[in-house]
């Protein structure tokens, strides 16, 4: 049993498709279902089964796929150790982040981590925090960055960033003519969100609800998937929005962009790490310090 046996069985089990498996690891379909049937060998059971045209794990696989996932894992830590022992940093590292830390924090501290570090091998798999959070249940990632105030269960959160959310219109909309709004204007101001199963969506409705005010209260014209859709909505309209203060702060030097306070209410949040309960790798670990050293200067 190799490794590249279990990182095919492994992928071929998420995506229960043979074919996508394939172009994944650049091989012939053939080559994927020769090293599965080898696999099932090894270990005398069947992993897979089909029930019509679709691929299904057995009961056996099931069980399989999640001892496959943790020695996948161990063989990671492995090389990192014995490159540790080299003075070596190497290895592959997955990251999620929702949409905000992804676009405007990580970028800065990945730079820097792949100067010091320049054989870690990193992708980042950018989806709003719902989407994170389960990629990291699922395995697909080794380390998650979500922007929600609600701890997801089974997982571990540890805030590393203060942030807040504002209100926030371009300077040709008649709002900016306000320093200040009351809550009750809020309500019919027209809004354009993010979208549902993002963690700036979940902060804003919990802060309004501490208040007595319902989603459904608001004027939304319209809800957009990133911080950036929104700007550019903002840059043609009259309507505002409520953003990351950390994602504005070149449009307010600019001046193309105005918060505009609301009275006696405020959004603040933190940026959280999320991880799976138990040790972490030590690559994630490494990544998590290098994080948190690095942060006092966002």
């Amino acid at each position: 049993m190799n490794d590249l046996k279990l990182q095919v069985f492994v992928m071929a089990a998420r995506l229960l498709n043979f074919s996508q498996t394939a172009k994944r690891f650049g091989i012939s379909q053939p080559a994927v279902t020769k090293r599965i049937h080898e696999l099932e060998e090894d270990v005398k059971v069947r992993l897979f089964e089909r029930a019509g045209s679709k691929l299904l794990l057995t009961r056996e696989g099931e069980v399989f796929l999640k001892y496959a996932e943790q020695i996948l894992e161990s063989y990671e830590a492995l090389n990192y150790e014995l490159g540790l022992l080299q003075q070596k940093h190497a290895g592959t590292l997955r990251l999620g982040a929702s949409t905000t830390i992804a676009q405007y924090i990580l970028p800065p501290i990945l730079a820097k981590f792949n100067e010091k570090f320049p054989q870690v091998t990193i992708s980042l798999q950018n989806e709003n925090s719902t989407v994170i959070e389960n990629a990291l249940r699922e395995r697909q990632i080794d380390l998650g960055f979500i922007e929600s105030n609600v701890e997801p269960a089974g997982l571990r959160v540890t805030p590393f960033l203060k942030d807040e959310l504002v209100l926030l219109a371009h300077v040709k909309n008649p709002l900016t003519r306000r320093d200040e709004i009351s809550l009750n204007e809020l309500k019919v101001t027209p809004l354009v969100l993010r979208e549902d199963g993002s963690g700036t969506l979940e902060v804003i409705q919990h802060a309004l609800e501490s208040r007595g005010i319902s989603f459904g209260d608001l004027n939304v014209q319209m809800q957009l998937g990133s911080t950036e859709s929104i700007k550019r909505y903002l840059e043609n309209s009259h309507t505002a929005g409520i953003v990351s203060v950390r994602a504005i702060n070149r449009e307010l030097l600019q001046g193309t962009f105005k918060v505009v306070d609301i009275t006696s209410f405020s959004m603040p949040r933190y940026f959280s790490c999320l991880e799976r309960l138990g040790k972490s790798p030590a690559l994630v670990q490494t990544f998590i310090e290098f994080v948190n050293r690095f942060k006092k200067e966002l």
